[in-house]
């Protein structure tokens, strides 16, 4: 089940929504099996780190230029943004190394 923390952005809302503070986003596709099963980490670091840092996804299938703007060519793919400038990204299932990139960030 997804988690309440995790926010939905798209390309009306993109902007705002990574402004402000540590924001943590997923760029996944409802096709992506690897997405799938990455999504319960990211619900967990969505809970266990709520207040802290802000995660969201995007569904690169209904918002296709924002994965063109910051050059995405697989998926997943997680950016973490700090008052919407990128700091790090990492690219596949790992959430370990997902978790890793948070932790440095805090």
């Amino acid at each position: 089940m997804a988690s309440a923390n995790v926010v939905d952005l798209n390309e009306s809302n993109f902007e705002t929504g990574i402004s402000n503070g540590l924001t943590l986003v997923d760029f996944w596709a409802e096709w992506c099996a690897p997405c799938k099963a990455l999504a319960p980490a990211m619900d967990q670091l969505a809970d266990e780190f709520n207040g802290r840092i802000k995660v969201a996804k995007v569904d690169i299938d209904s918002n296709p230029q924002i994965p063109t703007r910051f050059g995405i060519r697989g998926i997943p793919t997680v950016i973490l943004f700090k008052d919407g400038q990128q700091l790090e990204m990492f690219v596949g299932n790992n959430p370990q190394k997902v978790r890793e990139m948070v932790e440095r960030a805090l």
